[in-house]
């Protein structure tokens, strides 16, 4: 078997001070953090698409990288040429999952009948190299927004056509996903949206989407998928409104909708970004509705207005994020890199530097946010700030046993109420800084 990345050494844990660039400085798979296994923690995944087929190609130029992998790009030999490449990326950084899109396995035929025999034999293929491996499926998507029929959509089509063939790919990705034995289904609704009004009936296309996930739902249960399936929010880009602008808004749709027992949501740093909200904040919200299933592990420029997928390196971020995955008590999918390294980090050891910094900030980020939760100041002060709520007419609005009109006296007998006790903001904030730094 041909190896891809001979000058690379499988990478290993050698802590903090290590100056190896082929090593891990933060993240080590068996350490115990809150009662797990720091890997159980952080079940890091590949995603197919950015680190075996982007190429560093932008709107203004073509790609700096090789992702051909020995073999001409276009046919089998290459599907299969990335498969092995891919599992020997993943053994040699020790990643336990990988993720896909229908179209990042095999190229797409003109008729979909050449494309599932195409996936049927790379599906056959990845099976064989997950044998005698702990290397599994997170979960796989059908790519609904390359391909200029879906234009306008999928499920959000005009065109009824459209939204077969939609059908059909999701059907196919979720036979693939199955026998993979992945464990999520993700819709990133990537063109379900719309440019202007004055051709667009936004409620008919959202009753269509829906109707697309019902019956992916049922086909799913139908061939034993018994995993959860993920809507993943992104507010703009490419359509400038995206019916799936950012958490709050995918939850509500799915509850209107009778979505929600089946899915979760698949939250991503740099869409939570683009809409105006801190990564912590898509987060937050899903995780009390009872909705975090999944993330996709990435940062945004803040200072450009799309989606770049950076590499994470911001440590406050990730710290941040794990804060939120450790009170969720954990995900039912894992962290997904959809990141690509920039396009002049065109070498196959630019790919295993950017999983390294990748894995490395979020292990860190882990054992940061486990020390904020085991100093305990911040859960503290969240509780005291509320704690007018545990006697007296506060317990009583909890308890249902007051009307308007009893509150209505309370406030009459009461006059004007003192203000409410000090934020503390900047204190708040120079406890993390100290379990950061400290």
């Amino acid at each position: 078997m041909k190896e891809f990345f001979k000058k690379i050494p499988a990478i290993r844990y050698e802590g903090p001070a290590s100056q190896n660039p082929f090593a891990f400085r933060f993240y080590d798979p068996d350490r115990v953090i809150l009662g797990k296994p720091m890997s159980e923690h952080l079940p890091f995944t590949m995603a197919w698409w950015h680190n075996l087929c982007a190429a560093g190609t932008d709107m203004f130029g073509r790609d700096t990288a090789d992702k051909s992998f020995g073999a001409e790009k276009g046919t089998m030999e290459h599907a299969k040429a990335k498969v092995d490449a891919g599992f020997e990326f993943m053994k040699k950084l020790g990643i336990r999952y990988f993720c896909f899109h229908d179209v990042d396995l095999v190229p797409e035929a003109d008729d979909i009948k050449e494309t599932n025999a195409r996936l049927d034999e790379i599906s056959d293929y990845i099976l064989k190299k997950m044998k005698g491996t702990d290397i599994r499926c997170l979960w796989g998507t059908a790519n609904m927004f390359g391909n200029p029929r879906f234009m306008n959509g999928a499920g959000s089509s005009n065109s009824a056509d459209v939204f077969c063939f939609a059908a059909a790919q999701i059907k196919k990705a979720l036979d693939l996903t199955v026998k993979l034995g992945g464990r999520g289904y993700v819709f990133w609704g990537g063109r379900e949206g719309y440019e202007t009004l004055l051709n667009t009936d936004v409620k008919f296309e959202q009753e269509n989407i829906a109707r697309l996930m019902h019956l992916a739902v049922d086909y799913g249960r139908s061939i034993g998928f018994t995993g959860d399936f993920y809507i993943e929010p992104k507010p703009k880009e490419p359509m400038k409104h995206q019916y799936d602008f950012d958490a709050a808004t995918a939850i509500g749709f799915l509850r209107q909708y009778g979505l929600d027992r089946d899915f979760k949501l698949n939250i991503e740093a740099n869409h939570a970004t683009l809409a105006g909200h801190t990564f912590q904040h898509d987060l937050r919200i899903s995780a009390i509705n009872g909705m975090l299933g999944s993330i996709d592990a990435n940062q945004g420029d803040l200072l450009l207005g799309w989606d770049t997928d950076e590499f994470p390196f911001n440590v406050y971020e990730a710290t941040m994020c794990m804060y939120e995955v450790l009170k969720n008590g954990g995900l039912t999918g894992g962290f997904n890199f959809d990141s690509k390294t920039r396009r002049p980090s065109y070498t196959f050891e630019d790919m295993f530097h950017a999983y390294i910094l990748g894995m490395d900030t979020f292990a860190l980020g882990l054992i940061k946010a486990a020390q904020l939760i085991e100093d305990g100041r911040l859960d503290q002060f969240v509780s005291e700030r509320y704690a007018s709520y545990r006697t007296g007419i506060g317990k009583k609005i909890l308890d249902g046993k007051v009307t308007l009109a009893d509150l209505a006296a309370y406030a009459d007998k009461m006059g004007a109420p003192k203000l409410p006790g000090s934020g503390r903001q900047e204190y708040l904030e120079s406890i993390v800084n100290a379990v950061l730094f400290g």
